[in-house]
């Protein structure tokens, strides 16, 4: 019979502490054994998974050990704990039935019910634990492992070998959290493998005969697979597989493998197979430096059956080629606290690749390559940046698009003349064009075809400016504005605000335009020659601008709430604009009159057309916040021109001003009413009213709601025809969109797009959509006619997404068809 001394059971925690601490040789002994018992935790390298890494554990920490009693077997040389056993020691507890130390082979023993929390949050769960004291070697029974980040390990056993290798057999792997309800329900997916093995060195998850589980049903048998630990962020291996389809290249797939090259670059590389095109190669490589990082993506194919590109089996579409590929790159880099560079940039084989293969995201029609330099501090900004557009549908023509460079600087003078605020602007444009866009257009009753009807018919082979406008010169054009602008508010004793301010704005310019049909005899003469057949041209053009804005608020404060009524008028004084149609205008042909605009001083969006003659913009403005009962705001307007040339009574080669609103002496009456009875529900509409008769020439309804569990916004537009502007009909449709939370996971959504002129529907959208913390789930059918797909037909597209929480996110769309 071995020889032990056997402890009085304890009656209360304090007397079992007590009972321990007394008996130094014991606790001296249980010391030996705190880092083997207490000490798993995830190294500083990212091992999670198994929990059971060392950590570096405080030497001055001390020991509290509670137990209902104390064995000490000298012929065994064993310390035991025994009965409702826990231990903590530097922010970890190890609670157990029974927890063992024997000293002749340094391993230790935690028995029945063991629960082991690391002081970072990792919990273990198992029914036997047996461990050198340096946990190299031994085997846990009946394992579960929680880890702070929300992954979870399960395993019958588990196999520790080699100090950093561990062995779960017959193991369960999920990111998902168990149900609350009922915690023996199988979690939403889990991967269940006859071994899981993980290597601390590598950084690495084995799987050994998988199955992908999800709801507890297998749907994917995996003789091998392997994942970075779950708290590795970069790893070499292969990612989630892309897949390829739709009726011009066939079905396929591809494997992306990610090379994890250093902390500071990768490369992406994934070859795919398409069953009707071939193989198809992409790559990518990314690279962060101190300052910042770039990234080059490269793609191409050597396609097997371009006939598919073919549209009725006779034109050939962009697509109509051997050897297609596209190379893109972007970067970003601080050149100091104050200026950053970068770019931005696409190279492609033809317009439409990207979006033959789904190389770019779905709806993406056109692609800006850009550079940019821009610097700021508190009052100043600069930015330079060089542009250059692709067209990526079949009906895009590069050749109308221009190269642009623009540079922009503005600062700000606070507390300059007279307490004022003063304000400098700079901005110079540069473009270049190979070809005239032109676009069809007619005058009222001025051009009509041979059955007495506008036609909007612009014959590019004999433009003229009675049926074509000219949204683009072919040519060079440069241009250089810069505006110094003061202000100053000043309140009286009344309430009445006074804003004085005064600008002066100088535009210098220069163009060469190239071969411009001879028919297009467009605007009026200089020097007795057309200025848009004149070949180079230089111009110099100067804005003085006086003005005061005046508005006097009354406020009311009632027991429904509180009102406001603030009278607006503004003057502006300032000569005529000169050379109206003299020099191109690229950047100033969007021009709608709304409330937005009414109070803006130069109402052009850009710098090629500057607003002259003397006007007076007037307004009233309304705004009430009803207790408990939401806001109400409104405002109603109309701006009068006053003396000299109206700007936008003559057009330019775009007639930008031309059935604005703001060509009459009066123009026309702008409004807008917003409402917001509580924070779920948003309306706001706007109106434009034609100043003589009052006829609703344009009218704009935006809607948002939340009611319960559905979210919906809607959109109403009504414009009426602007023929001179290219607009040959009356405007008009609805979009909406809506989501439905189904459940707290769960919720459907849709979208509609509705012309109300063509009584039709050009875009639909109809999805489900998963998501919780483990999983997600997207599914959704796209119907698109302005996606401008092949032959000229509707896109139907099914897109769907999948993601699973640390193993990652993998998608495909496809083509289904479309109809004319």
């Amino acid at each position: 019979m071995s020889s032990s001394i056997v402890a009085e059971k304890a009656r209360h925690p304090s007397r079992r502490l007590r009972l321990l601490l007394t008996t130094a040789a014991t606790v001296s002994t249980l010391l030996l054994a705190q880092t083997a018992l207490t000490a798993p935790a995830l190294a500083q390298s990212g091992m999670a998974a198994n929990g059971l890494s060392s950590r570096q554990v405080d030497p001055n920490a001390r020991m509290l050990v509670r137990a209902d009693q104390l064995e000490y077997d000298s012929k065994r040389e064993t310390v035991s704990a025994v009965g409702n056993v826990e231990i903590y020691y530097d922010g970890a507890t190890l609670q157990a039935n029974r927890v063992e130390l024997e000293r002749s082979t340094n391993r230790v023993r935690a028995i029945g019910n063991v629960h082991l929390k690391d002081r970072d949050g990792k919990v273990v769960t198992s029914e036997n634990l047996d461990l050198t004291q340096d946990f190299r070697e031994g085997f846990i029974d009946s394992l579960r492992l929680d880890t702070p980040d929300n992954t979870h390990f399960a395993a019958a056993r588990a196999d520790r070998t080699e100090g950093n290798v561990t062995i779960f057999q017959n193991g369960v792997y999920t990111a998902c959290e168990p149900c609350k309800e009922n915690p023996e329900k199988p979690p939403l997916w889990q991967i269940k493998a006859k071994r899981i093995i993980h290597d601390q060195e590598e950084r690495m998850i084995y799987y050994e005969n998988a199955k992908l589980e999800f709801f507890g049903l297998p749907i994917a048998y995996l003789p091998f697979m392997s994942t970075p630990d779950p708290t590795v962020k970069r790893k070499t291996g292969f990612l989630f597989p892309q897949f390829f389809g739709s009726s011009q290249i066939g079905y396929g797939a591809g494997i992306p493998f990610f090379w994890n090259i250093a902390p500071d670059r990768d490369i992406t590389l994934t070859p795919s197979y398409i069953s009707k095109q071939g193989f198809l190669m992409q790559g990518e490589w990314r690279q962060r430096l101190i300052n910042g990082s770039y990234s080059i993506r490269a793609s191409g194919i050597i396609q097997q059956d371009k006939d598919q590109f073919l549209s009725g089996g006779v034109t050939p579409l962009p697509g109509y080629r051997d050897q297609r590929g596209a190379i893109e790159t972007s970067g970003s880099f601080m050149l100091n606290p104050f200026w950053n560079f970068g770019w931005d940039a696409t190279l492609v084989s033809d317009r439409t690749y990207l979006r033959d293969y789904s190389l770019a995201p779905t709806g993406d029609l056109t692609r800006t390559s850009t550079i940019y330099l821009t610097g700021q501090r508190d009052q100043s900004y600069f930015d330079l940046r060089g542009l250059y557009f692709l067209g990526m549908t079949v009906t895009d023509n590069e050749k109308l698009l221009p190269f642009v460079g623009t540079l922009n600087y503005d600062r700000d003078f606070s507390n300059s003349l007279w307490g004022g605020l003063t304000n400098l602007n700079v901005n110079v444009t540069s473009l270049t064009r190979d070809k005239a866009n032109f676009v069809g257009m007619w005058e009222k009753d001025a051009y009509k075809g041979a059955t007495g009807i506008p036609t909007g018919t612009c014959m590019l082979t004999n433009p003229n400016p009675e049926e074509c406008l000219l949204r683009g010169i072919p040519g060079d054009y440069t241009r250089a504005s810069a505006e110094l602008a003061w202000k100053k508010t000043v309140t009286d004793d009344a309430g009445q605000m006074w804003t004085p301010f005064v600008s002066a704005r100088v535009d210098v310019a220069a163009m060469n335009v190239e071969s411009l049909p001879y028919s297009y005899q467009y605007g009026p003469t200089f020097n007795g020659q057309n200025p848009m057949q004149s070949g180079s041209d230089s111009l110099v053009r100067a804005m003085p601008v006086v003005g005061l804005d005046y508005q006097y608020p009354f406020i009311s404060v009632e027991e429904w709430g509180v009102q406001t009524l603030i009278p607006r008028a503004q003057m502006v004084v300032r000569p005529d604009e000169t050379d109206i149609g003299r020099f191109p205008n690229e950047d100033a042909q969007s021009l709608v009159f709304d409330d937005t605009n009414l109070f803006e001083v130069n109402k052009y969006s850009g710098y090629d057309r500057v607003e002259g003659g003397g006007r007076l913009n007037l307004g009233l403005t309304y705004n009430a916040a009803l207790n408990n009962g939401g806001k109400v705001s409104a405002l109603v307007g109309q701006s009068y021109h006053l003396f000299g040339k109206n700007s936008f009574a003559n057009g330019d080669m775009a007639n930008t001003g031309l059935e604005s609103g703001l060509e009459t002496d009066a123009s026309d009456y702008v409004a807008r009413v917003a409402f917001s009875p509580t924070r779920d529900l948003d309306l706001v509409t706007r109106f434009r009213f034609d100043n003589e008769n009052f006829e609703l020439r344009r009218f704009e309804l935006q809607g948002r709601a939340k009611v319960d569990r559905l979210n919906l916004t809607a959109t109403y537009g009504r414009y009426d025809a602007q023929p001179l502007l290219g607009y040959f009909d009356r405007r008009e449709g609805v979009y909406t969109t809506a989501t439905y939370k189904l459940t707290d996971t769960w919720s459907l959504r849709g979208a509609l797009r509705y012309n109300l002129v063509e009584s039709g529907v050009d875009y639909s959208l109809i999805g489900l959509r998963y998501l919780d913390d483990c999983f997600t789930l997207g599914l959704n059918f796209v119907s698109d006619y302005s996606l401008d797909g092949p032959d000229g037909k509707r896109v139907d597209k099914v897109m769907v997404t999948i993601g699973l929480r640390t193993l990652g996110e993998g998608g495909f769309s496809t083509s289904v068809g479309g109809s004319d």
